[in-house]
């Protein structure tokens, strides 16, 4: 094969910086726009803007040091709910899907009534009712009842996911890890999971995201969380706008910060595969 034999590389796929740049610039705008309309409405209501005010509740530094303000103290303790629930809801949906999935009728008849049971109640009443029934008769503190409710309402989800990623591998990968003398166990670990993992990850991170976004229910149980803190803050400064737009944006950055994560390890495991 000479030189010119060689595929040309088609470069119509590829965005030029004059369409980045009117990409971005329409980007720009609609924010622009945006801002303008809450001024706006703000203005309209007679609101009287303090943004100047809310650096501190996010840090102030004391002789040269670094202190963390209620904001981020409140993120902090929403990052801990949200990372321990999303660890225990991964397995829970693994356990969950894997038993769905089961010849036994006993694991399918309890893990389809634990999934409907979740998927048509309220996240908010579920947390209620660990918090004010089930919490007390076990000791339960508040903590570990916000991350039972969020690991068994995130669960449900994520094992509907991950039986449909299971369910995507072809019958032939069972066959062929069967021929090979791998059992049950074994043949989920090497052989279905890792190709599943392609087909759960964009939906498992939009579910994540979800957790993120829930955990702010916590705050109805007294923990003080991002919401809570805000919600404190609100009620001794009555910044009502400056305030709830901060908590957005920062839960913005949150869910925008995971989703670019999740499309690198996309693109890293179709590299991979």
């Amino acid at each position: 094969m000479n030189a010119c034999d060689l595929p040309i590389p088609d470069d119509s796929s590829r965005p030029s910086w004059k369409r980045l740049a009117f990409d971005w610039s329409r980007v720009m705008a609609t924010a622009g726009l945006l801002v303008w309309l809450v001024y706006a409405s703000g203005a309209g209501l007679g609101y009287n803007w303090q943004w100047y005010r809310v650096p501190r509740y996010l840090y102030t530094f004391s002789e040269g040091h670094f202190l963390a303000g209620p904001l981020l103290k409140g993120l902090m303790v929403t990052l801990k709910v949200s990372a321990v629930s999303l660890v225990l809801s991964s397995l829970l949906g693994l356990v969950t899907a894997v038993c769905r999935l089961s010849g036994s009728f006993a694991a399918r008849a309890v893990s389809r009534g634990y999934l409907e049971l979740i998927r048509n109640t309220p996240l908010l009443v579920q947390l209620f009712f660990i918090y004010f029934v089930f919490s007390p008769m076990v000791d339960l503190s508040r903590f570990a009842s916000a991350v039972l409710a969020l690991s068994l309402f995130e669960g449900a989800y994520a094992s509907e996911i991950i039986r449909a990623g299971i369910l995507a591998v072809p019958q032939g990968q069972w066959e062929a890890a069967e021929s090979i003398g791998l059992g049950r166990l074994p043949t989920y670990r090497h052989v279905v999971l890792p190709q599943a993992l392609r087909h759960m990850t964009p939906p498992l991170v939009s579910q994540a995201v979800s957790l993120i976004k829930d955990s702010a229910l916590v705050s109805t149980i007294a923990i003080y969380d991002l919401t809570m803190k805000g919600q404190e803050i609100i009620a001794e400064t009555y910044l009502v706008f400056e305030l709830w737009f901060t908590i957005a944006a920062i839960y913005l950055i949150l869910t925008l910060s995971l989703s670019l994560a999740a499309q690198a390890m996309e693109k890293r495991l179709a590299l991979t595969g």
